[in-house]
């Protein structure tokens, strides 16, 4: 068995540890192993400090279900609304707090982008991100200090001037004459100056006072003067890496102790007295100036120079405009200034060889190849490993052994292969690397349908399990760890634990009988049929595949099923049909185990739906902040009506249901496909069974 090298909270490596179904076979050298590995999948004590201060909690999302969550971003569209604005809510608190474990680039397009689509109009995008609360008096700051909207491509920066210039013509004002500004977007820590007092950005319109960095000797950059307004708090770059680098995590860390530290850390005095750390005002920033077709005609030329002209970290390019009439008209989100733009592109590659493909089975089945490379330094990072998408690129790419690639760091963070120079012939394996299972291809992909024989995969089952059920508290990743240390490898072994046995274990008298009230409740609290089979987690099985599925057959005849039975629900396609089929088979005898405990299911396939319901056969669409459940709870009751819910507007679209903050595309759709479009109260009087 292989145990996997992973990456989890603060940069560091651990294995990724197999929290096992059924199987109890295992070597206890790699059960030790595992035990002493699980203690870095968690949060740190700075973290959740951090977390506490931001007047956040990890209830919504447990510490497990966060880093898991972390370190599997392609698993964002299967958690719930909650779950996903308690992600981002956390991992906006560790970035401002100085403990960043996920990039920009990850941020904004992955997690943030999700957010975008179920809730465009969600405050978390249009207001600023709020900061940790350090030691000081909340204040009111002097200006507004809002974030900056960012782009990531050309094309976006020239959208952003195509808006100016309609402002510019709106005004009477001849737009090739317009003053464009580029500075550099510094990676440190927003504060505002106002010669008096030193405010952190806080929300941008409450901040705290933290005077006592200028008290504590810390000098404004360029021997500027105090009072000239908003900058950041920064380290340089140099002396970073020769001497902090060993004490301080990366430069966020560094700057934030600076802020919230009573008693500096002797390092980071030093680092104050010898002028390295610094507050930086923008308007001392240097700068280019000139018009639109100077700054487009040269933008990459431009934008390098300005993007590496200082000895701090930096990850962008600020853009704006300097005419203060077309500023006051164009205006500002609660989010951020119309009138100004980060640029956020990597300019910075290596050319380097690849030493060898490596195939790593990740939770879901998938086998992502990572490239081990030649050492290479980039945007100041040793790297020596590149992560390819999926197989099939490394098959049309050709990336193998004596590939010259050329490697990028998106965002300043992430290892990217951005072309391959000179191809390779590639190896591509034909059994998991975990357990030795024949892979097969889904798309562009190699999985391993081996789902609960396979040590990669199964690492979090126990816990996932609990995480699917959602009736049940208390079953997060620090519980699941302790269980795993004492020898459980099971999720029926839970199920047979007293209280005794779990203070036993280490758990206090209290927590020990709410464990077992838990446990109680997950059996007999009812649970939707479709979501008891999906915490089984078996290949493409998740909970619209399961309630698809049980909506033509009952829960207890799927082991039987024949894959032309599965091939003929709509949705199942013939490839994947033998894998499902192989997966049900391997989870029958814990499931027979977990039934015979009296678990309450309420059953698809037997439902005897009400044809004259006014919500029989319709399929409804749900949208915005929602006052009288949740999205899981209305969809639930209005299935129970003889209903279907979707996720997107469609012509097979009969209601869309809104409630506070919509956004328009869904709103637009409807009337395009001619949707009727009705409010939450009227939703619920067609739920009570009153005609629309």
């Amino acid at each position: 068995m292989i145990l996997l090298k992973d990456r989890c909270l603060g940069g560091r490596e651990f294995f990724s540890p197999p929290f096992f179904l059924g199987s109890r076979n295992y070597p206890s050298i790699i059960a030790t192993q595992l035990q002493a590995a699980l203690f870095f999948a968690m949060l740190t004590a700075s973290q959740r400090t951090l977390i506490r201060q931001a007047d956040l909690s990890l209830d919504t999302l447990d510490e497990g279900s966060f880093c898991e969550l972390m370190k599997h971003p392609d698993q964002v569209a299967d958690c719930s609304d909650d779950e996903l604005i308690a992600f981002l809510k956390i991992a906006n608190a560790l970035y401002r707090g100085g403990e960043p474990i996920i990039s920009d680039a990850d941020y904004d397009f992955i997690y943030l982008a999700e957010l975008r689509h179920r809730q465009p109009n969600h405050p978390l995008l249009h207001t600023v991100e709020p900061e940790p609360i350090f030691a000081g008096k909340t204040v009111d700051l002097p200006v507004v200090m809002l974030s900056t909207d960012k782009a990531y491509s050309r094309e976006e920066v020239e959208r952003w001037a195509g808006r100016i210039e309609k402002a510019a013509t709106e005004l009477g004002k001849n737009f090739a004459e317009i003053e464009f500004k580029v500075t550099p977007k510094l990676d440190g820590y927003a504060a505002y100056d106002d010669g008096r007092m030193l405010y952190t950005r806080g929300d941008g319109r409450k901040g705290t006072d933290i005077t006592r960095v200028f008290e504590r000797g810390m000098q404004v950059a360029d021997h500027g003067n105090r009072g000239l307004g908003a900058g950041e708090i920064v380290v340089s770059r140099s002396y970073f890496n020769e001497n902090l680098a060993d004490f301080f995590d990366n430069a966020r860390n560094f700057q934030a102790s600076v802020i919230k530290e009573k008693d500096l850390e002797e390092h980071a005095e030093q680092a104050i007295n010898d002028h390295a750390a610094v507050f930086y005002p923008f308007a001392l920033l240097p700068s280019w100036t000139g018009p639109w077709t100077e700054l487009i005609g040269d933008f990459e030329n431009i934008v390098k120079t300005i993007w590496h002209q200082l000895d701090y970290d930096v990850d962008g390019v600020i853009l704006e405009i300097t005419d203060e009439d077309i500023k006051q008209a164009m205006g500002a989100t609660r989010h951020h200034h119309r009138w100004q733009l980060a640029y956020k592109e990597n300019l910075e590659t290596a050319e380097v060889a690849v030493l060898k493909v490596t195939p790593q089975t990740s939770r879901s089945g998938r086998i992502t190849p990572v490239a081990e490379l030649e050492p290479v330094r980039l945007s100041g990072a040793l790297l020596s490993r590149a992560t390819a998408h999926h197989y099939k690129m490394v098959v049309d790419k050709r990336i193998g052994p004596g590939a010259i690639i050329r490697l990028a760091r998106s965002g300043e963070v992430i290892p990217k292969i951005e072309q391959v120079l000179k191809p390779a012939e590639p190896q591509v394996p034909e059994h998991c690397p975990s357990c030795g299972h024949e892979l097969i291809w889904d798309n562009d992909f190699l999985i391993c349908p081996n789902n609960l024989a396979c040590p990669a995969q199964i690492s979090n089952s126990m816990e996932h399990f609990f995480r699917v059920l959602k009736n049940n508290d208390g079953f997060g990743a620090a519980t699941i760890k302790k269980l795993y240390e004492h020898g459980i490898r099971s999720v029926d072994e839970i199920y047979t634990l007293g209280a005794e046995q779990f203070e036993a274990m280490g758990f206090g008298p209290k927590q020990s009988q709410n464990l077992v009230d838990q446990l109680l409740r997950s059996r007999n609290e009812a649970v939707e049929d479709w979501r008891f089979l999906a915490a089984f987690g078996v290949f493409r099985m998740g909970l619209g595949n399961c309630e698809r599925l049980l909506a033509h057959y009952a829960l207890p005849n799927i082991f039987s099923l024949t894959e032309a039975d599965i091939v003929a629900v709509e949705g199942f396609a013939e490839k994947t049909a033998t894998a499902i089929t192989n997966g049900f088979a391997n989870i029958k005898p814990l499931f027979d185990t977990l039934m015979n405990l009296g678990f309450k299911l309420q059953a698809t396939q037997n439902k005897s739906a009400d044809n004259s319901h006014p919500l029989a056969g319709k399929t409804l669409v749900f949208t915005g902040t929602l006052h009288s459940g949740s999205r899981d709870e209305l969809s639930k009751q209005a299935k129970a009506k003889g209903a279907k819910v979707g996720g997107s507007v469609s012509a097979k679209t009969d209601y869309l249901v809104i409630g506070e903050n919509v956004g328009a595309n869904k709103i637009n759709a409807a009337r395009e496909k001619d949707v009727a479009v009705i409010s939450e109260q009227e939703f619920l009087q067609l739920l009570a069974g009153e005609n629309a």
